[in-house]
């Protein structure tokens, strides 16, 4: 029987996952077709045409729609391994190998102990809410790197950290996964050094294999609001109380442009170094980092991070559901409601983006209205989160909602993922990673050293 149950436990994802990639898929290939813009046109024209240009030797430096670290150029590149198919068929393809490896990362950690396979079904939820754009972008490819750091973290110090600094390089947020890591110990020292030594490695590299590799600099910082931002909804209910302002394409994407707009942005920027205020105090005052400690801050930060940011691309949704899949998946961890709230606004995105988002750019009612719910919930799930992360490790043994824990290993080794139990006469593994609670003595033992 435990043989049959653990067959289920693992094909019946696996049949779900294919299926909602079946239709994911027919999307992208435009067998079936969604209402709204051809989302894949990014890979069709933008990526396939940032290739042909990376192929002479240098980055796109007159593109300003080029807003990405260096090591981005392999993911543009990648097709090429696929020669004997165009380049879309051969991105998408490579998209759903990434996909399915990225299952089976949290199926694997779902069979461990003090885990539970719930993550790789946020996976599949979320991946398949989000419908094509998920395969559309390479931020899939980001996600899955930042999941298999956070999984090798425990055990695997400096394979996490090439991975964190790898990440980083491919698309910047994969940097936060070090939030809520520790600052001390063996393996933390490792990890950070690690991370710090592949970081200036490949950006080394990167500049000095082709001109314009840090040319993404700039063109973020001159980014302005994009319609689809938590700021945009006060100039989409302006329009229709005569603001006389408009929205056009600029820098790749459709930005509101007119009278107040620098404003907002200087807000949006004011709140992402307010929620880096508050990462600080939180570090600062952390008394105890715990089992999932380093998941739910990697979740969180990222969390904040996107609410605030003058641009919330459908895409940047993926980041959230990969994070998220990994906190559900560590039984210690305390993100369950913000991950829910996060595949609602998921499920909105979609809606949103690309079936009604014409109505978006037009300030429709219904278009205010996705907006506000999709980014209402984000609100909702980043002050949950916040909340939560600041309660589990306050070091007095309760949870978020209050009530005492209880159970072995709650309070003992802390870290990204519980490893298995030791075997009777065999050493626990090293804690240094993420720090460690005082073990409970047993009477008439003698004190640990």
């Amino acid at each position: 029987m435990d043989r049959i149950s653990r067959a289920r436990g693992v094909w019946l994802p696996v049949a779900v996952w294919a299926a909602t990639r079946a239709v994911v898929l027919l999307c992208v290939l435009r067998v079936l077709v969604l209402p709204g813009p051809d989302v894949t046109t990014d890979v069709s024209v933008i990526y396939q045409g940032w290739s042909g240009v990376l192929k002479t030797g240098t980055f796109p430096l007159n593109d300003v729609t080029w807003q990405y670290p260096p090591a981005a150029a392999l993911a543009i590149l990648s097709p090429g391994l696929l020669p004997f198919l165009d380049y879309a068929t051969a991105f998408f393809t490579l998209i759903l190998v990434t996909d399915a490896a990225t299952l089976a990362l949290l199926l694997r950690a779902g069979r461990r102990a003090e885990h539970r396979a719930a993550g790789a079904w946020v996976w599949i939820a979320g991946v398949a809410l989000l419908g094509p754009t998920a395969y559309a972008r390479y931020d899939l490819m980001v996600t899955a790197v930042a999941v298999a750091a956070l999984f090798a973290a425990v055990r695997r110090p400096r394979v996490a950290g090439a991975l964190i600094a790898f990440g980083a390089l491919l698309k910047v947020w994969p940097a936060l996964l070090l939030t809520g890591a520790a600052l001390r110990g063996r393996r933390a020292r490792a990890l950070w050094r690690t991370a710090a030594g592949t970081a200036a490695g490949l950006t080394v590299l990167l500049v000095a294999a082709a001109p314009g590799a840090l040319a993404f600099l700039t063109f973020q910082r001159d980014r302005g609001t994009e319609v689809e931002s938590l700021g945009a909804l006060v100039f989409h209910v302006a329009r229709h109380y005569g603001w006389d302002g408009q929205v056009l394409l600029n820098y790749g994407s459709l930005e509101f442009l007119g009278p107040g707009v620098p404003f907002a942005g200087t807000v949006a920027l004011t709140l992402s170094l307010a929620a880096v205020g508050w990462l600080f105090l939180w570090r600062v005052r952390v008394r105890e980092l715990r089992p999932g400690t380093l998941c739910e801050a990697a979740f969180t930060a990222t969390l904040l991070f996107t609410t605030t940011s003058r641009v919330i691309s459908p895409q940047y949704m993926l980041w959230l559901v990969g994070l998220g899949a990994v906190c559900v998946t560590v039984r210690a961890a305390r993100q369950t409601l913000p991950v829910v709230l996060v595949l609602i606004a998921t499920g909105v995105t979609l809606l949103e983006f690309p079936v009604g988002f014409a109505q978006v750019v037009a300030s429709d009612p219904w278009g205010i209205a996705l907006l506000a719910v999709r980014n209402g919930l984000l609100v909702a799930a980043s002050l949950i989160a916040c909340r939560r992360l600041w309660v589990s490790t306050r070091g007095d043994g309760r949870g978020p909602s209050g009530r005492g824990r209880t159970g072995r290993g709650r309070t003992g080794i802390a870290g990204v993922v519980r490893a298995r139990r030791p075997v009777a006469g065999a050493p626990a593994a090293p804690p240094e990673l993420t720090g460690t609670a005082p073990r409970p003595r047993t009477e008439g033992a003698p004190p640990s050293p």
